[in-house]
């Protein structure tokens, strides 16, 4: 058959064109794919086949997954027991806008507003920005440093019941507070707490703190025992905690468990290279009367190219062994060393300790203006004083008669953002007091109590012995006034008052307080007061006042209850009408439905009644919500009373 010519072109050039070999398809499970195509036609046609391989065979992370979750189901014991304890966030966490909130509450902390901080911390529980268990722990230990115990519970309370996970850090400032505040046992509760029901162990930091607590509060033994338990959980021997050991029994006056702690600690760490316990170690040489033997140590301790590890801390605990046995010269010479060496942040030679124990040693020495000068260079090494600090040294100067001095310190704590405390004003309190400034004494109470703190039921008695003691007995009784709702008064402090205001014959102002004391709490006027009260009265014919008013007291109650009483009733008499009016007598046939409706009018009422009370309860309960999670409007009572009345022909249902 002859072709033609263009039909003879067309098929030279079909032959003529290379054939492409396409390997064969690849395994079901292996996907191969081409990094570029020839053509994009090619490209369309490999995504088309992919697209109808996933159709047919889905891909291998499915199929994973698939193949994990019936070992999930198989495994129940694996799922979330709402009991067990919650495991802490990790540092991860604290990414994006929580960092941003962790930076912001930091801020706030170095500005010194706690108050604004734990605020901001508290609101962003609840918000789509919750706040990560390292910026609550952030604002605790701001709060530690400035001894705001009550605050850093209140706290502490409110994130765990809002369900924030604590790790071993927010436990360790908790048992820090505990132990600040001479509550020995209930540190070592929440410790027992910590080993039992944490998911994690306690650090070695957690050592440190509770057996320098131990110490600090006299329980050196107990002290003991710890270390021995840290040892045993497998702990290595620290020498920070024996160097508090060893401070304790130096002390107690026990020079040879001093030495038996450090051959201790040499046996299981070999060379003590950590000069922490090198000031512990010379009290104790010097306890012995063995100077030689103590200086020996403090000079090869601070010798140049020793191999003695020395921080901020070892200079400290060596200066105050210096300057407590008669050797503050040394103390002075050293201190001027590591002021020379610290060059933060490389080299610390020098912190706040320092400055405290260099105050300490001139105080004792009788140069208290050399100290207030030691004291105002703090911030030259970039150290901060605290309330502590400032306490401190008003302490010294305040015992020393130079109370100009100590509160020209005072009025300079507000410009370092410092807040005194209440030790801080009960110092000037009772020195103004000693130096007859009884005005400024009862000034310094007054600003105590208006700037939000809690002076204690003694320092109360203090103030108003020292204002009865110069003959202001109104302004005593005006204190009084101030602080009876504050302070939970004892027997003492209400005999006292009582007997200055009958000593100057103001005895209705007694059955004014004894009134008082009826309407609040009739448990506080006691027997023997009675019997104080009558014996003042008897002297003057009054014995009977008091009798009179206690049974004019319980009369006005009596009349308080009868009110209420008849007031529940003609609210329940004109619930009654109400029923009464709803329910026509036309649907009761007979005069025993008409009872029968009297009956079961009665029950609605009472129903009713309850219904309000109940109601009246929730709204008390709302009202006293805190104010953190909101106010929530009263929801309605939509209760309704189904009564069933049969008639004698038929039955009718009626709902009121």
């Amino acid at each position: 058959m002859a072709l033609s010519k263009a039909s003879f072109l067309t098929h030279l050039k079909i032959l003529t064109k290379p054939h492409l070999h396409h390997p064969p398809p690849p395994p079901p499970f292996l996907s191969l794919r081409r990094l570029s195509f020839a053509t994009p036609e090619e490209a369309a046609a490999e995504r088309r086949r992919r697209k109808r391989r996933l159709r047919i065979e889905p891909p291998l992370s499915s199929l994973r997954r698939q193949q994990a979750q019936p070992q999930a189901r198989q495994n129940p014991s694996q799922d979330v027991n709402p009991n067990a304890p919650k495991i802490p966030e990790p540092v991860s966490a604290l990414s994006g806008n929580r960092l941003n909130l962790h930076n912001r509450i930091l801020g706030l902390i170095r500005v010194n507003d706690l108050d604004e901080a734990a605020l901001l911390t508290r609101h962003s529980i609840y918000s789509n920005c919750r706040p990560t268990i390292f910026t609550v722990n952030c604002v605790l230990a701001a709060q530690l440093r400035q001894s705001r115990y009550s605050d850093l519970l209140s706290l502490h309370r409110f994130v765990t019941q809002a369900g924030v996970a604590a790790n071993v850090v927010t436990h360790n400032l908790l048992i820090n507070a505990y132990l600040d505040c001479r509550k020995t046992d209930t540190a070592l509760e929440h410790y027992k707490q910590l080993i039992n029901d944490a998911p994690f162990n306690p650090s070695p930091t957690t050592y440190r703190i509770l057996i320098k607590g131990l110490v600090d509060n006299g329980k050196v033994e107990r002290a003991m025992e710890l270390k021995e338990e840290m040892l045993g959980k497998g702990f290595e021997a620290d020498p920070v905690v024996y160097s508090y050991l060893m401070l304790g029994h130096v002390k107690d006056s026990n020079a040879d468990a001093v030495f038996e702690l450090y051959e201790e600690l040499k046996e299981n760490l070999g060379d003590v290279d950590d000069g922490i316990v090198v000031g512990s170690l010379m009290k104790g040489y010097f306890m012995r009367g063995m100077e030689k033997e103590a200086m020996e140590c403090y000079a090869g301790a601070v010798a140049e190219g020793s191999k003695i590890r020395m921080g901020a801390v070892s200079f400290n605990s060596v200066l105050d062994a210096l300057s407590k046995n008669g050797k503050f010269d040394e103390a002075m010479s050293l201190f001027d060393r590591m002021l020379a060496e610290h060059n933060p942040p490389r080299r610390l030679s020098v912190n706040l300790g320092s400055y405290n124990v260099m105050v300490d040693g001139f105080c004792g020495e009788g140069r208290f203006k050399d100290a207030i000068e030691v004291f105002r260079k703090m911030g030259e090494t970039r150290c901060r004083p605290d309330t502590l600090s400032y306490n401190n040294l008003i302490e010294q100067l305040c015992n020393n008669g130079m109370l100009a001095d100590a509160e020209e310190l005072y009025g300079e704590m507000a410009n370092k953002g410092v807040n005194p405390d209440e030790f801080t004003y009960v110092l000037l309190m009772d020195t103004c007091f000693k130096e007859s400034r009884t005005e400024d004494a009862a000034g310094y109470f007054r600003k105590m109590v208006e700037i939000g703190l809690r002076p204690n039921l003694k320092v109360y008695n203090r103030l108003v012995d020292g204002l009865v003691k110069v003959g202001k007995i109104d302004e005593a009784k005006s204190f009084y006034d101030l602080m009876v709702k504050k302070l939970k008064m004892d027997e003492a402090s209400y005999k006292f008052m009582m007997s200055t205001l009958f000593e100057v014959g103001k005895h209705d102002e007694v059955l004014k307080m004894i009134g008082d004391m009826l309407d609040d709490d009739p448990s506080e006027f006691t027997t023997d007061l009675q019997e104080f009260v009558k014996e003042e009265l008897r002297k003057e014919g009054r014995e009977e006042d008091v009798v009179k008013l206690m049974e004019d007291k319980e009369r006005e109650k009596a009349e308080a209850r009868a009110k209420e009483a008849a007031a529940a009733e003609a609210a329940k008499a004109s619930a009654r009408a109400a029923v009464s009016s709803l329910l026509p007598s036309k649907l009761f046939g007979s005069k025993g439905a008409e009872n029968e409706s009297d009956v079961v009018s009665e029950k609605t009422v009472e129903t009713i009644s309850v219904n309000g009370e109940v109601k009246d309860v929730e709204k008390e309960s709302i009202g006293d919500s805190p104010a953190e999670f909101g106010s929530e409007e009263a929801t309605k009572d939509n209760n309704s009373a189904d009564i069933d009345v049969k008639g004698d022909d038929s039955a009718e249902q009626v709902t009121v």
